[in-house]
């Protein structure tokens, strides 16, 4: 999709047209259309890099990423099925639910630690920092060349799984699975920007 700078005051360069075209492409891909490889070390912290760069006010910084590396999954899989027993479910369900620990090439979990006493920085603005790291940071990943997708489910209220990632005062907010797009993303619905986007008029809401 290609972005129209008609009325652009600075003309942008070519690398930067080239980006935005980019990132117009990025559209979330479920865990079995990712194949491997998943991000190295180094990419998953390039993409955190990049989650810094979220509006942060007063510099609270309300989340952090932890990544689930190959040799821990059968720990967190172990988890997920003690939950699902927990809450009661067969063992079909325990089963699936012992599988989604192994959902996506590269798995990490986002953290939030959302602050309820810092007056000038209510936690509605704090939970806005937390999905703009989000976002910059599967923006990231789609740049690298990778297909992500954010999961969330009960997996991430389940008490055991929350002591396992998270310190005092913070709770897990999503999972993010990633990997080589094993097909073209595309939208799922109106792609269109002008039903999210509007002039204000003085009297009107």
């Amino acid at each position: 999709m290609a972005t129209n700078f008609v009325d652009a005051p600075v003309a942008p360069t070519p690398e930067l047209l080239q980006l935005l075209d980019l990132l117009a492409l990025r559209y979330s891909v479920a865990p079995k259309h990712l194949a491997p490889p998943g991000p190295n070390p180094g990419q998953w912290a390039h993409a955190a890099s990049l989650a810094l760069r979220a509006p942060d006010h007063g510099g609270l910084r309300p989340f952090r990423f932890v990544v689930v590396g190959d040799g821990e999954r059968k720990a967190l899989s172990e988890l997920f099925a003690l939950g699902a027993q927990q809450r009661g479910q067969g063992p079909e369900e325990v089963e699936r639910a012992r599988a989604r620990a192994f959902n996506g090439p590269g798995l990490a979990a986002l953290v939030a630690r959302v602050r309820d006493d810092v007056p000038d920085v209510p936690p509605h603005e704090q939970w806005l920092c937390v999905g703009a790291a989000l976002m910059n940071f599967m923006n990231a990943l789609h740049l690298m060349g990778f297909g992500a997708k954010a999961l969330s489910g009960a997996s991430v209220s389940d008490p055991a799984i929350c002591q396992a990632f998270c310190g005092p005062g913070e709770r897990l907010a999503s999972w993010v699975v990633a990997g080589r797009p094993a097909r073209a993303a595309h939208p799922k619905g109106d792609d269109r920007a002008s039903p999210v986007i509007s002039d204000w008029r003085a009297g009107q809401s």
